[in-house]
């Protein structure tokens, strides 16, 4: 046992001290103080030896774990990068983020303030639409038109509040399941607003309202009425949503004396569940607008289209005749801009000389085309209304003109007089 063997070890030292001549009291004493102290030396040798072994053992770097092969790393979180500096990952493998589109250079806004006489006509738009409390889809929606079409005298007048029961991911409109209900007074102040700018055409747009039994079809038909008592002469364009495919509404609106109905489908066919809201869909669009031609024949019926969405070209042509099958005559086409970080992002840019292409292609189809990055379904509505009602009434000329019988004298071709052919018959026997 250790207490054995340290009293073994303390009869030794003893032993040795009574032979250096110490007495054997002494000899002992002086043994046990000496075991005690090499004892005590030899344990602190080894705690100084464990302690530094220790630091030693932490301060030696550690192996790292390697990443297995088929793992991701840094590299394939990261943007890529063309010069590959700094932590861009290589060219080839790892998930990518969408690198950001810039705006082209073609895609700027119409300062209003370029003439005296613009300036001077938005400011006027911009504080009627601020004494009556109206909301413009212009600013709503963000619409990158406003300081052109308000700088000559035109808005688009958003009726029903300003916000919306659905939630399409390309629109800037607010959105709520239960928004407050619609200014019971809201068609006497629109038509008193119009009246003051005195315009000749006026676009209404509307939110969606599907948390009211009529979806707002009845506040949009009294509010035409109203500008037509107003103005009898005035244009009015109703840009409607779809009513969720009730065509009891549609023909509300359509009845309401309204001159031109526009419902716009968005997008093609296969983007149309990613782009709209989940009520909305591409059969039902086209439903409410052939429905609104079977109501009144003789209304011009308009849609739009968004590029930039991811759409192929394929895509966008059998979009063009659809619409055409189903009667519309004008239609536009613009470049789908990004509103918030919130909202799609743009997949890219479309050219100025693509949608002169989709001018032409649609043209070709028969329908009357305004394409451009910056055109919107209210650009220029008034122009392309007096074009489309121009184009119709030349082609009723032509084809009066082709229903013509075509008038042939034939006198010279009549056979002769009874006499004389009597008389000639005598000589030839004579």
């Amino acid at each position: 046992s250790s207490a054995g063997l340290k009293s073994q070890v303390a009869a030794i030292l003893t032993c040795e001290l009574v032979v250096r001549g110490m007495s054997a009291v002494t000899a002992s004493a002086a043994g046990t103080l000496l075991l005690h102290a090499r004892v005590a030396a030899l344990t602190s040798r080894r705690l100084w030896s464990t302690t530094a072994g220790a630091e030693v053992a932490a301060a030696a770097p550690k192996p790292r774990l390697r990443i297995p092969s088929d793992g991701k790393t840094l590299a394939d979180f990261m943007p890529a990068s063309a010069s590959g500096g700094g932590c861009s990952p290589p060219a080839t493998g790892g998930v990518r983020r969408a690198p950001t589109v810039r705006k082209p250079p073609w895609l700027k806004m119409v300062n209003p303030n370029l003439t005296v006489e613009g300036g001077e006509r938005y400011r006027t738009v911009r504080a009627t639409i601020q004494q009556t409390g109206l909301a413009t889809v212009c600013q709503e929606a963000r619409c990158p038109n406003a300081g052109e079409c308000w700088s000559s005298g035109t808005a688009t007048v958003m009726i029903m509040g300003d916000t919306c029961t659905r939630g399409c991911r390309f629109c800037a409109v607010a959105t709520s399941r239960r928004p407050p209900p619609p200014d019971a007074d809201e068609p006497e102040k629109v038509a008193s607003a119009v009246e003051q700018w005195g315009l000749d055409y006026i676009v209404l747009t509307m939110v969606d309202r599907d948390d009211l039994s009529d979806q707002g079809a009845s506040h949009i038909a009294a509010t035409v009425r109203n500008l037509k008592e107003k103005k009898p002469g005035l244009r009015v364009e109703t840009l409607c949503g779809d009513f969720q495919g009730n065509l009891n509404l549609v023909e509300q609106v359509v009845n309401s004396g309204m001159d031109v109905f526009a419902h716009n489908v968005e997008t093609v066919e296969r983007l149309q569940p990613i782009v709209r809201d989940r009520r909305a869909g591409y059969r039902q669009s086209f439903s409410v607008l052939e429905h609104a031609l079977k109501v009144r024949p003789g209304v011009v019926t308009k849609s739009s289209l968004m590029l930039g969405l991811g759409e192929t070209d394929e895509e966008v042509h059998q979009a063009l005749r659809d619409l055409r099958d189903s009667g519309v005559e004008v239609v536009t086409f613009g470049q789908y801009l990004q509103p918030t970080k919130r909202h799609m992002k743009v997949t890219r840019y479309v050219t100025p000389e693509e949608f002169d292409g989709w001018r032409a292609a649609g043209e070709a189809l028969g329908l009357h085309v305004a394409s451009g990055p910056l055109v919107r379904s209210s650009y220029r509505a008034g122009e392309l209304f007096e074009a489309r009602l121009a184009r119709r009434a030349a082609a009723t000329r032509n084809a009066t003109t082709a229903r013509k019988p075509l008038e042939l004298d034939f006198s010279a071709f009549s056979p002769p007089p009874q006499s004389a052919t009597t008389n000639l018959a005598t000589a030839s026997v004579a």
